[in-house]
């Protein structure tokens, strides 16, 4: 089990800028409560600022699953991704809000599965399954043809995505957690670009990055709309089977672009493919202060020191 310790002093530099076996695309993180878990190939790190305003640390190591052959291989890699992602941010969640309340509870298990699938099929239900049915009694009224019933679902998609992110948004609390999202994003930023990770380097970064699950989600969205409309006119009960069966596959294609786009950044094509993506990051992420930059900083170095320890006794 990881055991939390409070942050030392971390102002030196923990990565290696000549360093290429380390460098994105295998780092990545989210935003907790009141803090920043960063994630690399083989380890993680959630920091977090504790009431007393200590930031708090959790390291992992992870399994060797997640460098088995089955991460290599496209598609089935981005629905293994999906799942594990959903895991571990329900778990460090939870920790972060333990952190805040003293508390020492624990979602693992069964109890863990049963919030993971509770909440993927309220999303699932909300986003794919809700727009889907309003489309198919719109084509019935109004005897659209099945292209344009699938463009009004995805329209319909869009909307409740976009308005649930403005509005959740609003919330102090979410507002803070979007905070350090930006916070994440702009660390993650500075690495790639090869500065030393100092609150100040840091803070001149932008908040979006094109590996954001934000851009996965709209991605996802409008795959979906291709996807779903070669499959021409259904009847309503297939029509929602076929959006539920089918999500993993539209998964894994809305991943593979989203990495593909990451790996092609240098290409001004791609980069103004991907404007629509880092445009609704702007939703997502708001710009941190610097007490948060100093918890996502702790969190990054932790993640690339014990990262580095780990690939030293694997190589």
């Amino acid at each position: 089990m990881p055991t939390p310790n409070t942050s030392e002093n971390l102002n030196e530099p923990a990565y290696q800028k000549d360093d290429s076996q380390l460098r994105l695309p295998s780092y990545g993180g989210q935003a907790v409560m009141e803090g920043v878990l960063m994630r690399g190939k083989t380890a993680l790190a959630m920091s977090c600022r504790a009431p007393d305003g200590q930031i708090v640390t959790i390291e992992e190591k992870l399994p060797q699953f997640y460098r088995s052959k089955w991460m290599t291989v496209p598609f089935v890699r981005g629905v293994i991704g999906l799942w594990d992602a959903l895991n571990l941010g329900m778990r460090y969640l939870t920790k972060s809000a333990n952190i805040q309340t003293g508390e020492d509870e624990k979602l693992e298990g069964s109890s863990l599965v049963f919030t993971i699938v509770l909440s993927l099929a309220l999303g699932i239900a909300v986003f794919f399954l809700l727009p889907a049915l309003a489309a198919g009694g719109l084509e019935k009224l109004l005897n659209l043809s099945h292209w344009w019933s699938n463009l009004v679902e995805g329209l319909f998609r869009l909307l409740i995505l976009v308005l649930y992110m403005a509005l959740v948004g609003r919330i102090p609390e979410i507002k803070r957690t979007f905070m350090y999202h930006g916070a994440e994003h702009k660390t993650i930023n500075a690495f790639e670009a090869g500065l030393e990770l100092t609150p100040e380097n840091v803070e001149k970064m932008t908040t979006v990055h094109p590996r954001c699950g934000t851009s996965f989600i709209l991605t996802l969205v409008l795959i979906s709309v291709l996807f779903f409309s070669i499959l021409g006119p259904l009847p309503l009960g297939l029509r929602l089977l076929t959006r539920l069966l089918l999500l993993p596959v539209v998964s894994g294609i809305a991943y593979e672009y989203i990495r593909f786009t990451a790996n092609h950044m240098d290409s001004p094509v791609i980069r103004a493919i991907i404007q629509p993506n880092l445009l609704l990051q702007k939703l997502t992420t708001k710009e941190p202060s610097i007490d948060m930059l100093e918890v996502s900083i702790s969190a990054f170095k932790h993640m690339y020191t014990a990262e580095n320890s780990n690939s030293s006794t694997l190589s």
